[in-house]
């Protein structure tokens, strides 16, 4: 009887040091259930701003947020490049889902910050490379318009009142030319001074307010 009560006791010290241990594991598990809750939402957070979710497009939060910017200056591009194209083209952002833009597809990577134009008379879309000299200088021209439109809409305060454009005019026709320089009159009748550095003879008469620099055995 006695072998048996110290036996009794042995295994009753053994059940209550187990029941502490069994205490202390589900409070750790408890512990781990929380955390890996807290755990897989970051983590889903992490995929989603790194651009990891499966089945969804691969763009971080910085690209994401770049495009909707992006989208801003295209809307106002877009409005100068109706006055220098006549209406030829304009421009919109990369979409993967488009299956008409195959050159563009072809290629391996992100795309979502490419810039396309749409030729509005054949419909063709095609990557902004595909732009000859002039139609690149226009591109160009009103994007810079449009970022600084985009930047004065947007930071309160700030505003681009001042641009140079540096050479370029001379990719353009004759109409080109004229199309141009009603956008820039326009623009400079606004807020904007507009500086053009030009070898162009058709478009120094076109301004009436400039700066000439002729070269001399000694310097300009």
């Amino acid at each position: 009887q006695k072998e048996i009560q110290d036996e009794l006791g042995i295994i009753k010290h053994r059940q209550e040091s187990n029941e502490e241990i069994l205490k202390n594991l589900q409070k750790l598990d408890n512990e781990m259930g929380e955390k890996t809750k807290k755990y897989t939402i970051l983590v889903n957070l992490y995929n989603l701003v790194t651009g990891k979710v499966n089945g969804k497009m691969k763009i971080t939060f910085e690209q994401y947020f770049q495009s909707v910017y992006f989208d801003r200056i295209i809307s106002a591009a877009n409005r100068r490049l109706q006055i220098v194209s006549n209406g030829g083209f304009e421009f919109f952002r990369h979409d993967e889902q488009d299956e008409t833009l195959k050159v563009i597809k072809d290629k391996k990577g992100n795309h979502i910050l490419d810039l396309n134009v749409l030729y509005t008379n054949t419909g063709e879309k095609l990557p902004s490379t595909s732009l000859s000299g002039g139609e690149s200088f226009k591109a160009s021209l009103a994007l810079a318009l449009g970022l600084s439109d985009a930047i004065t809409a947007n930071a309160g305060g700030i505003n681009v009142d001042t641009m140079f454009i540096d050479e370029g005019f001379g990719t353009l026709d004759g109409q080109s030319l004229t199309d141009t320089m009603d956008m820039l009159n326009s623009v400079s009748n606004g807020n904007k001074l507009i500086g053009i550095i030009s070898h162009n003879k058709d478009l120094i008469e076109c301004i009436p307010r400039k700066i000439k620099v002729s070269k001399k055995d000694k310097g300009s």
